[in-house]
């Protein structure tokens, strides 16, 4: 991980992309402690793939805990061809 001021990232953002895009993360330092994180865009998707995956995981457990606590609704085939057809 590096962290560089801002303007040295303005000074020379080629060579700081280059970084990134090699497995760098780069914090831009940033006054007031607003600092911003660069990341490659396949590092971005691989988490923003991850975060899904836990909202789902976290979805599916409440799921199962509904059920174990008996909030699960049944149904017949015959019923959810009704539904379906609704």
């Amino acid at each position: 991980m590096l962290v560089v001021k801002s303007m040295d990232v303005r000074e020379n953002f080629k060579e700081w992309c280059n970084k990134v895009i090699g497995g760098e993360t780069l914090i831009v330092s940033r006054p007031k402690n607003e600092n911003v994180v660069i990341v490659s865009e396949k590092e971005y998707n691989e988490m923003a793939k991850a975060k899904r995956n836990a909202e789902y995981l976290a979805m599916l457990d409440k799921g199962y805990a509904d059920i174990a606590q008996g909030k699960g609704i049944t149904k017949t085939m015959e019923e959810l061809r009704a539904m379906e057809n609704e």
